[in-house]
């Protein structure tokens, strides 16, 4: 059974994960975020921690023990927060981190199709570029994961991108970008210090 810290558990993707990794796996989970005693109760496999992670000493606290570290904060103080995690996993002994990045965060995703918002608002994806540069100079064995772009199709047909290949369409759909997520959380090895972007496209099957 592994232990997984979830960052940013009461957001949209991190509640979504929550509830695949309780029906699917044995994990126990630690759901980490603002208002978590809000959204989840403590039971015989999650605990529940108000918490912000831009505060190094409450990540600390909670970082020994775990297995697995999902982030999928976003937002300005999101190099801050990298930093900070890579600081109390380190110092744990902590080695294996998946974070979620933004859609944009790479320059090799063509400009027809990184969407309007991205190319309209280019400076809200300086913080996510940022926190992917302290993520990726860090010794952790990491997965970047990038919400991919989703072509027309079935949500069960996707492919998979690596780092410095041109994604497809627009967004990743939830149930897609959960069910790579507890893909990789399961399996240590499969995409270690790599960034990937799930893209959906009726043409071939993930």
């Amino acid at each position: 059974m592994k232990n997984i810290l979830l960052l940013g558990a009461t957001g949209t993707a991190g509640s979504a994960l929550t509830k695949k990794l309780l029906s699917e796996t044995n994990c126990h989970l630690t759901l980490f975020a603002r208002h978590a005693r809000e959204v989840y109760t403590d039971t015989d496999r999650i605990s529940v921690i108000n918490g912000d992670a831009e505060n190094i000493a409450e990540l600390k606290a909670i970082m020994p023990e775990q297995d697995v570290v999902y982030c999928a904060i976003s937002g300005d103080t999101l190099p801050k927060i990298a930093e900070n995690i890579v600081s109390a996993m380190t110092e744990s002994n902590v080695n294996r981190l998946i974070f979620m990045g933004a859609v944009g965060i790479y320059n090799e995703i063509p400009d027809e199709i990184d969407g309007e918002d991205n190319l309209d608002n280019e400076s809200a994806q300086i913080p996510n570029r940022k926190a992917v540069d302290i993520v990726e100079v860090s010794t952790l064995n990491y997965t970047i994961l990038r919400p991919g772009y989703l072509c027309d199709g079935n949500e069960d047909d996707f492919v998979l991108t690596l780092k410095g290949e041109a994604a497809k369409g627009y967004i990743t759909p939830i149930p897609a970008l959960v069910k790579f997520a507890v893909k990789i959380i399961l399996d240590d090895d499969l995409y270690s210090r790599e960034s990937v972007s799930i893209t959906q496209d009726t043409k071939a099957v993930f």
